[in-house]
């Protein structure tokens, strides 16, 4: 340990012992005043993958965090990274913000695939309020028509002005300043659709990797901005740890022996770390079966899954490593103290295997700038982490990611829908520091949560267009001390995947239209082992009315066939 600390600057280790920074110009005004918001979300995430959630991964900025701030345990998205963005971004729930799916134009209203202008955006509201507004990363919230030279332009052979709309980008959804991409998937080394603010970014140093570029980003825009009297909003978006799975060959050496114990092995042993950081309280049997015959021993594929799960981890560390600098330029400017920090995923680990799809189509490049062809090992031939590969982790390691849960990405289970939390403010958090609260919160609040706190409304018309009712309700409460009343229900529907949770702890599944519904006790049964659909009939049949209720208000329907 003492080791490990030597390494870390003089900022970081005054956050693991947690001093907080008193000298800068909001921290004399404290709750006071208005804070400032930083939103960091991750992407593919599993809910175990971080140090303070359980997992072996080498995060120490995200744990200090944690250590000085409060953890949820039941904190909720949309289960996919587009309509989770943009509820996100809206304080609507997904369908009602014009993506129910993908980015792409399904001709119904909650399926135009492009973030509805009948919402305002977080930056929206802040900006006409006085906020200085910046976002970096991804944005993945606007129609991305394809081309017929798009095999070309996704290896940058050729070039075209926009990438999306520009009306949709975010220099016209309330952000002052952008650095990002505007597609989803990305070449770490090389990103296609790389913009500043809404010029594209036409080549890239070498040496250029994704997640340090945006951290350097995210640190350039806190110095700017400190040195204004007017307090920012600010949204960094990581591309990591999404699919291919790209890494620095100096982080993936880290973890080049960790994963070679196998899927099981890695799983229990994050399973028992999270009993012992309380995650989910005194529950101590709440790890589901793994949804894998396969076993490791047997595995022939041994060393290249482990060398997968190991470029997993390094993208998450480098991401932890940014973080740690964007921490150190709060502290350095005098804002940590009244900025809250917000670190989110948009939804559980992917189980894809994405070396299976088409390359040189949609978002998958099949070669570099150079025409050298990019590898999508099909048959495990080429280790994953340079860029000239194209792979994921697959189904196993995606259940380990989402220790304890069943599931993952896009399935409504809560490996599905179910991510980390992270809130930080020493000037405004007083929930106990170091802990853990169950109180169900969903992606939908932090529009309200931010409103409140920036004394801001809620615009009924934005722009000459009428602008629906937010449907998220601020966390502030639990940040005083860990409860609030909260939603009498939150909805969830993804491709036919449907859900709905009670605020008593109840949660009714639906796995595709033509399932059964299934019920859980959340309260007792953390990871649904067990259905009780045929104990308490008459508890889903009142709470699939509330679901289709849900589903009526929040655009859910009409559904596309």
């Amino acid at each position: 340990m003492t080791k490990m600390f030597r390494s870390m600057p003089l900022a970081a280790l005054a956050l693991t012992a947690g001093v907080s920074c008193g000298t800068g110009k909001n921290a004399e005004e404290g709750v006071k005043g208005r804070p400032n918001i930083l939103l960091i979300l991750a992407d593919d995430l599993g809910y175990s993958d971080l140090g303070c959630y359980g997992g072996e991964v080498h995060t120490p900025n995200l744990d200090r965090l944690a250590q000085n701030g409060l953890r949820f345990s039941r904190f909720y998205n949309a289960g996919r990274s587009c309509p989770t963005r943009a509820s996100l971004l809206t304080g609507l729930y997904p369908h009602q913000a014009g993506i129910g799916r993908m980015t792409f134009d399904d001709h119904l209203p909650g399926y135009r695939g492009t973030m509805t202008h009948n919402g305002v955006t977080i930056a929206e509201a802040l900006k006409q309020n006085g906020y200085q507004t910046g976002m970096i990363g991804k944005w993945h919230v606007a129609e991305t028509p394809l081309r017929t030279d798009q095999r070309e332009w996704l290896a940058h052979q050729v070039q075209h002005e926009e990438f999306a709309p520009k009306e949709n980008y975010p220099t016209h959804r309330g952000f002052d300043n952008f650095y990002g991409t505007i597609y989803g998937v990305v070449d770490y080394f090389d990103p296609f659709s790389l913009v500043n603010g809404e010029e594209p970014v036409k080549d890239v140093p070498t040496g250029y990797y994704s997640t340090i570029a945006l951290s350097d980003s995210a640190v350039s825009y806190i110095g700017r901005y400190a040195k204004s009297e007017k307090p920012f909003f600010m949204y960094l978006a990581y591309h990591s740890p999404h699919w291919p799975l790209h890494a620095l060959e100096e982080d993936i050496k880290k973890y080049e022996d960790v994963y070679k114990v196998g899927w099981k092995t890695i799983r229990e042993a994050r399973f028992e770390r999270m009993k012992k950081l309380g995650i989910f309280g005194n529950q101590t049997d709440f790890l589901s079966n793994r949804q894998s015959a396969k076993e490791w021993e047997s595995n022939p594929d041994r060393e290249w899954d482990a060398h997968a799960m190991a470029v997993h981890a390094a993208m998450i560390d480098r991401m932890d490593q940014g973080i740690g600098k964007v921490l150190q330029e709060l502290e350095r400017t005098g804002e940590l103290d009244n900025t809250l920090i917000l670190f989110m995923s948009d939804n559980g680990c992917s189980p894809e295997v994405c070396q299976d799809y088409s390359p040189g189509e949609n978002d998958r490049p099949d070669m570099m700038r150079d025409g050298t062809p990019i590898v999508y090992p099909r048959k495990k031939e080429a280790m994953p982490g340079p860029e000239t590969t194209f792979a994921s982790l697959g189904p196993e390691w995606a259940n380990v990611a989402n220790t304890p849960f069943r599931f993952w990405k896009a399935k409504m289970y809560e490996g599905g829908i179910c991510s980390p939390m992270i809130a930080h403010w020493p000037a405004g958090i007083k929930a106990a520091r170091g802990s853990v609260t169950d109180e169900p919160c969903h992606i939908v609040d932090v529009m309200a949560t931010s409103l409140e706190l920036a004394k801001s409304n809620y615009p009924a018309t934005y722009k000459g267009n009428k602008i629906l009712p937010m449907q998220g309700e601020s966390m502030v409460p639990v940040f005083k001390n860990g409860k609030r009343k909260g939603h009498t229900y939150i909805g969830f529907e993804h491709f036919n995947e449907k859900a709905l949770m009670s605020n008593d702890g109840w949660k009714i599944i639906q796995p595709g239209n033509k399932a059964r519904w299934e019920l859980y006790n959340l309260n007792t049964d953390r990871s649904e082992q067990h259905n009780l659909a045929d104990t308490y009939p008459d508890r889903v049949a009142a709470m699939v009315k509330e679901y289709e209720a849900w589903a009526e208000r929040s655009m859910v329907v009409p559904a596309p066939r």
